[in-house]
């Protein structure tokens, strides 16, 4: 299953996302499920009563997750829908929308650095060994919340920096309470799966981290979730090793800079909120990146790329990853 927040493409100002899903594995269609609960309610009345998930308005995932209810939950609305004429109203193209983050508020975030590739060539360019205890535990830090973008939605360099990098990277969804979790019952927690650009400034990083801590504003202006929702079944399939056997690439103005797999991944996700959790409870809404995939950023790969520099107003950057779509962010001027 395929869950997005969208709107119409030529809505007013302000008009609130609508909570969608796919009608199939292309994504051509995307069905309201408000409007799939009112008419699964005129068709049978007893839903209201039988199935809290018929009780109250579909408005957005947050709320969906605030209710107690988990993201396959929403799969009943998908499953008992029946289409009407050609143009039904419940659908609408995949043209004719606009997309949200899959999550509006989330709860919080936690970024790790579990591709080994990535952590090898950052620890390299200062001419040392990756620490051991890197290969012992998923390390990871706490990004900002307030500063999620929608998919197509501008970003830029922040206050003082002339250094702007896209950051191509994984994110889960937490949508159930887990405390202490192993493993396996951390993978059990996830709703599903999504892109996420965990933009760097890298001037302001390698100044902030000289002191050993951080990062703080050299990654706290900017991350971009999205452009859908990806329920783990969906995936199940190209399952391999911690990871999932998906190419992840990232565009700039069309060309490729940077190309990896997700199955390169050394801590799977079970692992990660394994850590996570550890003496906590993480809630549902609670996001988790992975990490940049090998080559995904330009720190990495400007040179050898022959792209030569970092991003600039009027660049666009676009990162994809099969089975969870393409996410694409114009770069602007600050404003």
């Amino acid at each position: 299953m395929r869950i997005a927040h969208a709107r119409e493409r030529h809505a007013p100002a302000g008009a609130p996302y609508r909570l969608h899903a796919a009608l199939d594995a292309g994504t051509h269609a995307w069905l309201d499920l408000e409007l799939a609960r009112r008419r699964a309610i005129r068709r049978d009345e007893r839903l209201q009563h039988n199935s809290v998930l018929f009780r109250q308005a579909i408005t957005t995932l947050d709320d969906h997750l605030a209710r107690g209810l988990r993201v396959e939950a929403l799969g009943e609305l998908l499953e008992g829908f029946e289409r009407t004429a050609d143009d039904d109203d419940a659908l609408a193209d995949n043209a004719d929308l606009t997309f949200g983050p899959p999550i509006l508020r989330p709860a919080s975030l936690r970024d790790f650095y579990a591709f080994e590739r990535h952590v090898a060539t950052m620890w390299g360019r200062r001419n040392q060994e990756v620490p051991e205890a890197w290969f012992r535990l998923p390390i990871f830090y706490f990004s900002n919340v307030s500063e999620v973008r929608a998919p197509g939605e501008p970003v830029w360099a922040p206050r003082g920096s002339t250094e702007l990098d896209y950051e191509l990277e994984i994110a889960a969804l937490i949508d159930t309470p887990v405390r202490d979790a192993g493993a396996e019952q951390g993978e059990q927690a996830i709703g599903g799966f999504m892109i996420f650009n965990d933009w760097s400034a890298r001037d302001l990083q390698r100044e902030e981290t000289t002191v050993r801590l951080g990062p703080a504003k050299g990654k706290d202006f900017a991350s971009t979730l999205g452009p859908y929702l990806v329920t783990p079944d969906e995936l199940a399939d190209a399952r391999s090793a911690k990871g999932y056997d998906l190419a992840a690439t990232a565009h700039v103005n069309g060309k490729e800079l940077s190309r990896g797999s997700w199955g390169d991944i050394a801590f799977s996700f079970g692992e990660m909120i394994e850590r996570a959790s550890a003496d906590v409870r993480l809630v549902p809404g609670d996001v988790l990146g992975s990490g940049t995939v090998g080559t995904g950023c330009l720190l990495e790969i400007r040179e050898e790329s022959g792209f030569g520099r970092y991003l600039q107003e009027g660049d666009v950057v676009t990162l994809a990853v099969e089975r969870l779509g393409s996410l694409t962010s114009p770069v602007a001027d600050r404003p």
